[in-house]
């Protein structure tokens, strides 16, 4: 006697994917916030503090792109 309880249709990519935006959602908030707190702390040194957020900032948003594409590669 076999009894489903729950059957599971469709495509996951898309749990997948929501599971793969938190990291780089988070890693932004972290860049952003200890950037601000760093222009607060030395606004002389505002020039390179916001290249390092937006080379950073690059860099998360590509994890991103990356959790997007890897559903359809599979």
């Amino acid at each position: 006697m076999s009894q489903t309880l729950a059957a599971v249709e469709g495509s996951l990519s898309s749990v997948g994917y929501g599971l793969a935006a938190i990291g780089p959602g988070v890693g932004v908030g972290i860049i952003f916030g200890n950037g601000t707190q760093a222009l607060a702390r030395q606004p002389e040194a505002a020039g390179i503090i916001r290249a390092n957020q937006i080379l950073g900032f690059a860099f998360c948003e590509a994890l991103a792109l990356i959790g997007l594409v890897m559903p359809f590669v599979y």
